[in-house]
């Protein structure tokens, strides 16, 4: 399926995964890992949660649509970073 891309959509993008990470990192840790690492885990999140929900057959739309796939997404991530980082 092709997406139609533009530079606004990786704005967007950026800035969801980047109040989703600092979600997630509240919700996980505590507290986040700085700017450009909750840019990083949101947008890494947003990737596995969208693919995840879309898997599964559960597709979303509008605002929340977007938040919930990412914040799930960034949630997991974080569970395996730090699955990692303990050993």
């Amino acid at each position: 399926m092709w997406v139609e891309f533009n530079l606004w959509h990786l704005v967007w993008f950026v800035i969801l995964g980047g109040f989703v990470g600092w979600l997630a990192g509240l919700a996980f840790r505590g507290r986040g890992f700085g700017c450009l690492g909750n840019v990083a885990v949101g947008v890494v999140g947003a990737v596995v949660g969208g693919l995840f929900f879309r898997l599964i057959g559960w597709v979303f739309g509008g605002l929340l649509g977007s938040l919930f796939p990412a914040f799930v997404g960034a949630v997991l991530f974080l569970a395996v970073i730090n699955l990692f980082k303990r050993r």
